[in-house]
């Protein structure tokens, strides 16, 4: 009964911030490289686009899971409804101002301005991917554009449709359920891989639908939550674990490359197929459930200015490639005229401002309505 009353994750709105930023620098460098602006392309930090996104998948399944059992918990059943009407609130406004700014508008305003940028799609070639949540569709078939980040977000929609409607009728073989998840996208992994389907369009969608990270961080939420255990107590989340991991994930993020190419081990450990991605799964349930939830917690990333970023963090994900092309296009030659090192800190200084500036403005005026409404169909 120890975990079954927790009403708010610490540390969790820091975490948030900091898969965002990874993103965030995942994209600036890419754009950079596309326009001939000096860029880091080659260092492994900023590599981490699709390692941030499915940290996100692994957090909201494991928030979403939590927020089911203990809706359970109070009420014996579970409103799908409200459920859904959460989920609406939450993501649909600014999911679809920003369909309607990437569709509509900014191919309005770029017909008449002269830009390198071209669009690679039209208003009708993509519009019913985006009102149907398939955005990555769009990506597959178009390429990545200005509205590249919306297919995580598509993804967790799809998933979302069918996850409490399992969790209410089947909850007393809810892990089984969570494990058949697991067991069928890796099998379907496996398929594609040694196929003759292998980068196909199918096998690319397969690839995407990450059901399996949000399914792990569901079934660790479903363990956690019927944990009689204290966290601080367990091994792995003991100090020297702690460091060990924290050590791991670290160069992980920021060293992989030359990693890579200083030791054969280490091509093993972050390169196998399926069994890297799983491993980097487990470590993403671990840091949320140690920064959350371990009294003995070597870093408390529960502060002030980290929360205010973590909360405008759906913002930051959302705007920041178009804050980062509005800069490459318009200050490209003035980044060029300056050194490497000016350059880059002058970019990263701009759209810092400018992607903090938005989302704050966004989460306050546009969001925070939404958010507000939201509360009335909150059941715990």
């Amino acid at each position: 009964m120890k975990y079954q009353s927790i009403k708010y994750f610490s540390g969790l709105n820091a975490l948030r911030f900091f898969a965002a930023f990874l993103v965030v620098l995942h994209h600036a460098e890419q754009v950079k490289l596309k326009y001939g602006v000096f860029n880091l392309k080659e260092f492994s930090l900023f590599n981490n686009g699709g390692l941030a996104v499915t940290f996100f998948f692994v957090l909201s399944g494991f928030l979403i899971t939590f927020l089911l059992l203990k809706e359970h918990a109070k009420k014996n059943t579970i409103s799908i409804r409200k459920f859904y009407i959460r989920r609406i609130l939450r993501i649909w406004p600014l999911y679809f101002l920003l369909v309607l700014i990437g569709t509509i508008i900014l191919p309005l305003i770029l017909s008449f301005i002269d830009t390198q940028f071209e669009l690679n799609y039209s208003f009708y070639d993509v519009f019913l991917y985006y009102v149907f949540f398939t955005p990555f569709m769009v990506n597959i078939l178009f390429g990545g554009g200005l509205l590249e980040p919306l297919w995580s977000i598509g993804v967790e929609e799809l998933f979302y449709i069918y996850w409490a409607p399992l969790f209410k009728k089947l909850k007393k073989h809810f892990v089984v359920i969570i494990t058949l998840v697991i067991l069928i996208k890796l099998s379907l992994l496996l398929f594609f891989e040694y196929s003759d389907y292998r980068n196909s369009t199918s096998h690319q969608v397969i690839k995407i639908l990450k059901f399996e990270a949000m399914a792990i961080g569901g079934l660790f939420s479903y363990l956690i939550y019927h944990s009689k255990k204290e966290i601080g107590k367990m091994g792995i989340f003991s100090r020297p674990a702690q460091i060990v991991i924290l050590i791991f994930i670290l160069l992980r993020i920021g060293f992989v490359n030359k990693l890579i190419e200083t030791a054969p081990i280490f091509k093993q450990i972050f390169k196998t197929f399926i069994l890297s991605d799983l491993l980097m799964m487990l470590c993403f349930v671990w840091i949320i459930i140690n920064v959350s939830l371990n009294p003995k917690k070597i870093i408390n990333l529960d502060l002030k200015p980290l929360n205010f970023l973590g909360e405008i963090s759906y913002g930051i994900y959302m705007y920041h490639l178009l804050v980062i092309f509005t800069v490459i296009v318009g200050l490209k030659s003035i980044l060029n005229s300056f050194s490497p090192i000016t350059s880059t800190l002058l970019f990263y200084s701009i759209i810092t401002v400018g992607i903090v500036i938005t989302s704050s403005l966004s989460k306050r005026f546009f969001e925070d309505p939404f958010l507000r409404f939201k509360e009335r169909f909150n059941n715990t």
